[in-house]
């Protein structure tokens, strides 16, 4: 091989690398520019996939990626509720996961999102806001460490079955306090009401996964209520 023909060979790769990186750039461009509600539905399938079949560094690492999406959608939307509720859910099951160095940062973030998402429209995604607020409430600690609050866990998570009686996550947290609480009555009550929720055809992953959370919690206090019969 000559001189001359190194040349176009090595040309005709640099072209055919720059056309390359102008699709990948122009893909890039049109994922950004994804209608909204495609854009959420998007986040809303990767949490579940991060929070029901990720495990270990890997779900970490989804979660640290997802947020990172999830933020920008809602900076690129700032008037969306629905935006800002999907920022604090997965900034907060983020911290669930996050372990000690960093999961109280998170869980201010989700805070501050959610009580954002409230201020515009609370009723947003069947009060969505205030379901993921009051499980902040009673998950994360009180007193110095963090701003945990039982009564204001129990108020927001009224709040949002009164908004959405027959819903399957604010059912499944209710149920989930209750049992903390040792309201084991209670907590069944509510978690055979989760179970009856009409499914959600657009989110097979998440109602399988709480499903499966549901059960497991049932087992238990069941167990606790014939250890007091």
């Amino acid at each position: 091989m000559n001189d001359v023909t190194r040349y176009f060979t090595a040309a005709a790769r640099a072209a055919l690398l720059a056309a390359a990186a102008m699709v990948l750039l122009a893909v890039r461009a049109g994922a950004a520019d994804l209608p909204f509600e495609q854009a959420l539905a998007d986040v809303q399938q990767r949490w579940a996939e991060a929070n029901y079949q990720a495990t270990g560094k890997s779900q970490k690492k989804a979660f640290d990626t997802l947020l990172d999406d999830a933020r920008a959608l809602a900076a690129a939307h700032p008037k969306r509720a629905e935006a800002l509720i999907w920022r604090g859910i997965v900034a907060s099951s983020y911290a669930g996961v996050k372990g000690p160095f960093g999961a109280m940062s998170l869980a201010r973030e989700a805070k501050a999102s959610l009580e954002a998402a409230k201020a515009l429209d609370a009723e947003a995604l069947d009060g969505s806001a205030l379901t993921s607020l009051g499980v902040l409430y009673y998950k994360v600690p009180g007193g110095i460490i963090g701003f945990g609050d039982r009564d204001l866990a129990r108020h927001y998570l009224k709040m949002a079955l009164a908004l959405n009686p027959d819903g399957i996550d604010a059912n499944y947290f209710y149920g989930e306090l209750m049992f903390e609480e040792e309201q084991y009555a209670e907590a069944k009550q509510a978690l055979l009401h989760a179970l009856q929720a009409p499914p959600r055809p657009e989110r097979p992953l998440a109602d399988s996964g709480r499903r499966h959370e549901i059960a497991q919690l049932l087992e238990r206090v069941n167990a606790r209520l014939e250890r007091s019969s």
